[in-house]
Parts: C-alpha cells; structure tokens; sequence
C-alpha cells in the first residue's frame, strides 16, 4: 500500500505539523496538506500553535510585533485536518496523531494507554503502573554512577528519582490520555473508588454529544475534540491536601 519515498529506502516516515499560525491562512494550510498527500507519508502529528510563556514569541505578541493564535483560526484548521486526513484514509487515534492502519506509533501509544514503559540511559523515563522514575540528565555524572562500586539499582544511588503515584494522580492521568484516543477510557479500568464520580461528572458531556459511550467505552466525539483539555479537567479528582 505504502511505496517507499523515492531514492531513500524509508518506508516508515511520520511528519510534525504545526497549525494555527497567524501567519499561515487556511489556503496555504490546505496546499501544506495536500503537499504531503503527494506522498506516501503513513503517520502525521500536528499540534496547535502555542504561545509559551517566557520564548522570544511570547514577547513578540506582548510587544505587538507577532500576532497572537486566534482561537477561531487554530479551530478551523484543525476542522479542516480532520476532514483532510480522513478522506485519505488516515484515522484520528489520538488528538495530535493520525495514521493508515496499521501504522500507530509503538511507544506513544502504550503511553496514553497506560502500559509500563522502562527508559535506558541519561534522561530517560521509566513507568511501572505505580510508580515513575527518571536518570538523571548530566552524562558524566550518570556514567560516574554506573562505574562506581555501589549497586546503580539502588535509589540512594542518584542514578534515579522516583515518584509514586497516588490512586488519584493514576486516575487523572487514565482520563488525560485515554479519553484522548479512539480506544478511550474504559470503566473496568478505572479504580472503583472513582468511578462514580467519572459517571457522575461525564455525564454532562454526554448529553451535548461531547463525549460518545459504547458499552461502557468513553471517548470524544468530532466536536468534543476542540474540549478535550477543558473535558478532560472537569473529570479530575482534585484531592485534598
């Protein structure tokens, strides 16, 4: 189905795209797209624009020299990605991410489905269903670790740092990733000390369509997509300090 990219031999490429530019109007946004649909490209993800706090654009638009994103704008271009991918046959897995069958991204998607992951190296993150960790960045000093006589297992080692996660902080993160994908969240996966209060507070976005419910699988629709941050927080189980 896939022909390989011309004169390189890859077949499995993904492409980074960025909408909701002031610069980029709908047309030029539409032209990019069909650009890529040139070729055989099987996974795209794109992200709205965003202005941080603290970067050069940030104090572009405080000084007026750049435009800031415009609501409006950023939603009708990703209207526009949506209906684009979906008439070439991509399918919308995950809010950013879009795929031909078959080709889902491996890691990303056991990230927003909750399976255990286990990072090697300077930086890198592990998850084990309870608990995260993460080495510490400085390679030389990662390295002095591992060559040192002490076990580099060992969390006094400073090899690691390591966080667990309390039942409410491993349901708000089920909500953030899981509803954000077409597999959704699922109520058999969620802590039964939470559920009632997921049935309770969803229901809401149920009744306006937001959010679509199969046989006791929730995840958002078309529209509840533009929401899924605002959605997605008013399912949070904030806890008491």
């Amino acid at each position: 189905m896939h022909r390989k990219c011309p004169g390189q031999g890859f077949n499995n490429l993904s492409l980074d795209l960025i909408y909701g530019a002031p610069t980029t109007s709908h047309d030029q946004w539409a032209k990019n797209l069909e650009t890529i649909f040139q070729y055989p490209i099987p996974h795209l993800s794109a992200y709205c624009l965003t202005v941080e706090p603290k970067t050069a654009l940030d104090h572009f638009v405080k000084k007026g020299l750049a435009a800031p994103v415009d609501e409006e704008h950023a939603n009708a271009q990703f209207q526009h990605l949506m209906e684009a991918t979906k008439a070439r046959g991509f399918e919308h897995y995950e809010i950013s991410n879009f795929a031909q069958p078959g080709w889902y991204a491996r890691h990303n998607s056991s990230y927003w489905q909750g399976e255990p992951y286990l990072g090697i190296g300077p930086s890198a993150h592990s998850f084990n269903g309870s608990t995260r960790q993460w080495n510490v960045a400085n390679n030389a000093k990662y390295l002095k670790i591992l060559n040192d006589d002490s076990p580099p297992t060992l969390e006094n080692s400073g090899l690691f740092e390591r966080e667990t996660l309390s039942p409410a902080t491993r349901y708000n993160e089920y909500i953030m990733t899981g509803l954000r994908t077409i597999w959704g969240c699922t109520l058999d996966k969620i802590d039964p000390t939470f559920r009632t209060f997921f049935l309770e507070n969803i229901q809401p976005f149920i009744a306006k369509e937001l959010v679509l419910v199969h046989e006791q699988r929730y995840w958002l629709s078309d529209t509840g997509k533009f929401m899924a941050d605002y959605i997605a927080s008013e399912l949070f189980f904030i806890e008491n300090n």
